[in-house]
Parts: C-alpha cells; structure tokens; sequence
C-alpha cells in the first residue's frame, strides 16, 4: 500500500467530512423511517446504536491520519490513499465496508456513498 501523506490540517477536514456524510445518511434515513440508528458525536468519534443493543463505533486518530471503524465483526483501520479511505489490512473502501457493516447489525441493506 502507497503511502499518501497528508497534512493535519487536511486529515482533520478530511475525517471530519467522512463522520459529517455518515450522520447526514444517518439522518436521512431516520427521516424517511428506512431504519432507527441513534448516533453520538463527541470530537473525532461517532457511536451508531442499533435497536438490537448492537454499536458500531468510528473514531478519528489524528497521531496515524486513521479512521478505525470497530464493528461487531472487529476492528478496522482505514487510511487515505489520495482518493479514497483504505483498509490497511484488507484494501476495502471506508463507505463500502461501513454500509456492509452497517447492512449486518441492522438486518437490512444499506448503503453509505462517499461525500463529494
């Protein structure tokens, strides 16, 4: 995996517009009754609760330029690659992954797009 370096200045907008689009998708949803996610924001994290008692969890880490997403399923780090949040182990795209996670410990199928 190619190293793309960012600056803080840049991760920080960056990671913040990544949890900014998954609270808007979130809302959306909520509003148009598809599903009920409760979220919790405090600084660089972001709790999703399900009705099922289940949570996902994504938190910023500005030391790594990472965002981690923990899931039922594990834990994962993700890196910008210059175009896309990254696995650092797997290479599966942030947005993908998260509804894949997302879709599971809510029992239906959903789906996060990248922000603009």
């Amino acid at each position: 995996m190619t190293i793309f370096v960012l600056s803080d200045s840049d991760y920080h907008r960056l990671a913040s517009s990544v949890l900014g689009a998954v609270e808007a998708q979130i809302d959306q949803w909520l509003d148009q009754d598809v599903v009920d996610i409760d979220t919790h924001r405090t600084g660089g994290l972001l709790e999703l609760s399900f009705p099922n008692g289940s949570k996902i969890v994504l938190n910023t880490q500005p030391p790594l330029h990472e965002i981690w997403l923990a899931a039922r399923d594990g834990g994962f780090h993700f890196r910008f690659d210059g175009s896309h949040w990254v696995d650092t182990r797997e290479g599966q795209e942030f947005f993908a992954s998260l509804s894949r996670h997302v879709s599971a410990q809510a029992g239906c199928s959903l789906a996060f797009a990248s922000p603009a």
